[in-house]
């Protein structure tokens, strides 16, 4: 037994550093190698848990959707399973660099040399400097500050992680830029490579002029954006007039390849197979039909630029049109005119567009089309849906690059319809998620572009030859060996060659470019489980039990690691997808950082507690949006009270002393614990239905029928130690206090341990989860839950009558009369003493042949 000292007053203020310290220091949460090689796979229960962008700080989002895993961990942990818990830092990426430019005050400069003494100007908000403003360093540079922001975040990180008792083992923790993930990031990329899967390809790119990079399909959102129509006239090759066009992009113009319309649009259709001539630019271009073009879509018939947005690109790749781009990777019109801009005149309305920006191209080309009189009108602004960057500030464009691809089905059915089947044959909680995966899976347009245009990442490895010319020969790929992994290009030799031979004709060039960051965040199973590094571990996690993580990132997250899964092990990686839903604000919104509504994490648990937080968000079920008002956080305050309850109705019942030899003889105590009975088993019905919320619900409505009625209906008999009941009493108490105390560890973790350390040895969070005990009263009568339910009742009625007869609840009543249906008073007869006990009843009557249960009569007994 516990030789804890159980304070006068029991507080939660303390338990999160007490408990923490105490957990790490016991090894409480680590995983059991040995255990889990014992059990084999089927005993171990393992996470792939998502790992945080370190960039920034965490919100209230992290605190909901991390602590319904941690909820579920808890439970299989104490179900017996060796859980493999792991943490996760994602530091690469796009948002890390934007911080470190905001934070120093610089950006990469390619160019530059390192500097070894280099100091940034800045430790802290440099976000309002212009990017002209902030000072350019070398990529080495770059990436050691983005490594030492990092690592700070982290440590902010974990700490809150801490204090939210997240029960991860903390010595399994991965970061996705240090060497041992480049290396599996690597070798991946390299089979995959060796099997097809992966290629590079040019073709037109999604890109975001201020990250100067790449943007996958999966990384992109509709933004609303204002827009006017500019109706132009083409004229017709013959010379027998004009067809009129209406575009939000006059600036493409010079890329105009063809006009478009719908096949079934009889306006057009003669036209159909004849040729038009581009306004200001006088280049030829064909009108042809396809389904995509729109009849009720300004005058229904389309400019095709290349590329002017995602449907130019499929027209230009199903109608085999040519491409001429005139938009740079810098967001400027380019210097040089396409080839079929051939007149003088023409050449010369393009020189006033080269090196502008989009808009003041548009500005310029809208003087262009006033001056010549072939911009016939201007359409009011309105409001259309634009693709950014999902953490971009401007509107993506589109240029053609060369980029890595890896085949993701969009083009391959049976492959698509692979990771369609693979999607059924895993458990989705809620179910309904796995429509959102399919919806984007049959959905894809394009393979999964992985090469990003930026610094901080995982290096892409492979080299090309140079030519005699210096030229990078197309098609040539040099593949780092697998026993170098890991390998950065830009500064590792290729295999045959030496550093000598860098930049140089015959030589080799090395890939600048690294990997997106999804592309190693899709491996955290093989990153957490020792894919390739560890078999033995990776033999007991994987595939993984749970892949817990936001609907919003079902799109990229999921789908990834899914699709790397697939081509490596033909499996799902996971047997489960826990699916949290988004946090919204008091007015429904959902919370963001571009909303400026996000509510930091840090105060909330300072000022209510830990387990008052954990309550909140494990009161939502998974896939339900939760709101949040840090103002009035209703259900957190509900949270503390049940934490602080617990804790006290701990302190009283274990003031009770159980005698040696104890037994449960009474029919109210067996009648409680056969009601605990019932919520042990659906308690551990819903856990393992990973509908935690039901769970808490069960058990949190016992625990205060537990409190309110059962404990006040006892307490009497269980304080007098004459009472031949109170061993009974006594030990039903203890019985469901340890068994209420593991049903509410998984959510109200430092309450339930602080507790549970008064009276017991070891961690309540190791403790065997509890089951049925079968409990039968000792006189005859089975443990009948209608007997508690029927002096719940009976103790209300007591209580009402007293209330309305203005008289304190301690009142003696001289006579008391209950009357109800023949089961209710058959039921009170076996719980008449404590009744009469607790209501100070000299005469207690219980009459049948009535209907409910109601107080037929009171007497109060005079006053002294």
């Amino acid at each position: 037994m516990s030789d804890a000292q159980i304070p006068d007053k029991p507080a939660l203020e303390g338990l999160e550093q007490k408990w923490d310290a105490a957990w790490s220091a016991a090894g409480t949460y680590l995983f059991d190698r040995d255990a889990a090689k014992a059990k084999g796979r089927a005993g171990v229960f393992s996470v792939d848990t998502p790992p945080p962008t370190a960039s920034g700080s965490l919100h209230i989002g992290h605190v909901f959707s991390y602590t319904h895993t941690d909820v579920k961990v808890r439970f299989e942990r104490m179900r017996g399973k060796t859980v493999f818990y792991p943490m996760g830092w994602d530091d690469n990426g796009l948002p890390t660099e934007r911080r470190v430019q905001n934070y120093y005050g610089v950006r990469c400069d390619t160019s530059l040399s390192y500097d070894p003494s280099f100091t940034p100007p800045f430790r802290g908000d440099a976000k309002s400097l212009k990017p002209a403003d902030q000072v350019p360093i070398s990529r080495r540079n770059f990436i050691e500050l983005c490594e030492e922001l990092t690592l700070e975040d982290e440590k902010a990180f974990e700490a809150v992680f801490r204090q939210l008792g997240l029960s991860v083992d903390w010595t399994q923790t991965y970061r996705t830029i240090s060497d041992d993930t480049i290396r599996t990031s690597q070798l991946a990329f390299l089979r995959n490579l060796e099997r097809g899967e992966a290629y590079q390809a040019l073709a037109p790119t999604l890109w975001d002029i201020d990250f100067r990079s790449a943007i996958a399909q999966a990384e992109l959102e509709d933004r609303e954006q204002q827009a006017s129509y500019h109706r132009l006239a083409f004229h017709k090759s013959d010379g027998s007039g004009d067809i009129q066009i209406e575009t939000t992009r006059p600036e493409l113009l010079a890329a105009c390849v063809a006009l478009v319309a719908n096949p079934g649009d009889e306006r057009y259709q003669p036209y159909f197979g004849q040729t038009v001539r581009t306004p200001i630019f006088d280049v030829e271009v064909p009108v042809l039909a396809h389904p995509l073009a729109q009849q009720d879509k300004g005058s229904g018939i389309a400019m095709v630029c290349t590329f002017g947005d995602v449907t130019d690109i499929v027209w230009w790749r199903e109608l085999d049109l040519p491409n001429r781009t005139i938009l740079g990777q810098d967001g400027r019109i380019l210097p040089d005119a396409p080839d079929a801009v051939t007149t003088d005149a023409a050449k010369a309305a393009y020189a006033e567009l080269a090196g502008l920006t989009v808009f003041s191209a548009k500005k310029k080309m809208v003087e262009l089309l006033e001056a010549s009189g072939e911009l016939l009108q201007v359409s009011k602004p309105f409001s259309h849906p634009v693709k950014f960057y999902e953490k971009g500030d401007r509107a993506l464009e589109i240029v053609s690059t060369r980029q890595w691809y890896l085949r993701n089905g969009a083009r391959d059915e049976a492959f698509r319809e692979k990771l369609i089947a693979l999607g059924q044959g895993m458990q989705w909680h809620p179910d309904f998620m796995r429509v959102r995966y399919e919806n984007w899976t049959n959905g894809l347009t394009g393979d999964w572009l992985i090469s990003r245009q930026r610094f901080f990442g995982v290096p892409i490895p492979v080299w090309y030859p140079l030519d005699e010319n210096g030229e990078r020969v197309e098609g040539g790929v040099i593949t780092a060996e697998v026993a170098s992994l890991p390998v950065d290009p830009t500064t590792d030799v290729p295999p045959g060659f030496t550093e000598s031979q860098r930049g140089v004709p015959g030589g080799f060039e090395g890939e600048k470019d690294i990997f997106d960051t999804w592309a190693t965040s899709s491996l955290t199973p093989q990153l957490a489980g020792g894919w390739q590094r560890d078999e033995e571990l990776w033999n007991v996690v994987a595939p993984f039990d749970l892949r817990p993580q936001g609907q919003d990132i079902i799109r990229t997250w999921l789908f990834s690691t899914m699709v790397r899964s697939a081509l490596e092990d033909d499996r799902a990686p996971w047997s489960d997808a826990a699916i949290s839903g988004f946090i919204v604000d008091p007015d429904r919104k959902k919370m963001s950082k571009s909303k400026g509504n996000v509510v930091t994490p840090a105060d909330i648990l300072d000022q209510h507690g830990t387990d008052a937080v954990r309550y909140w968000a494990a009161s939502s079920r998974l896939g339900a949006d939760a709101a949040f008002d840090p103002q009035n956080p209703t259900q957190v305050k509900i949270g503390r009270r049940l934490a602080i309850k617990v804790l006290n109705a701990a302190k009283f019942v274990l003031s009770f002393p159980v005698p040696a030899g104890a037994e449960v003889t009474h029919a109210l105590d067996a009648a409680m614990l056969a009601t605990l009975d019932r919520v042990v088993r659906d308690a551990t019905a819903a856990f393992e239905a990973y509908d935690h919320a039901r769970a808490l619900e069960i058990t949190e409505a016992f625990f205060w029928t537990f409190c309110d009625d059962y404990l006040e209906l006892v307490k009497e008999r269980a304080y007098n130690q004459t009472d031949v009941g109170q061993a009974s009493a006594a030990l039903a108490l203890r019985t469901a206090l340890s068994t209420l105390l593991r049903l509410l560890a998984p959510v109200l973790a430092f309450a339930a341990e602080e507790a549970w350390s008064w009276f017991e040895d070891g961690s309540v969070h190791t403790a065997p989860w509890p089951e049925p005990l079968g409990t039968g009263a000792g006189d005859g009568a089975a443990g009948d839950p209608a007997v508690l339910t029927a002096a719940s009742a009976a103790l209300i009625g007591i209580r009402r009558a007293k209330t309305e007869a203005k008289a304190s609840q301690k009142t003696p009543v001289a006579r008391l009369v209950l009357r109800g249906d023949d089961a209710t008073i058959a039921a009170l007869r076996l719980a008449e003493g404590d009744l009469k006990a607790v209501g100070r009843i000299a005469q207690l009557e219980l009459v049948g042949g009535g209907e409910g249960l109601v107080v037929d009569a009171v007497e109060l007994a005079p006053e002294a």
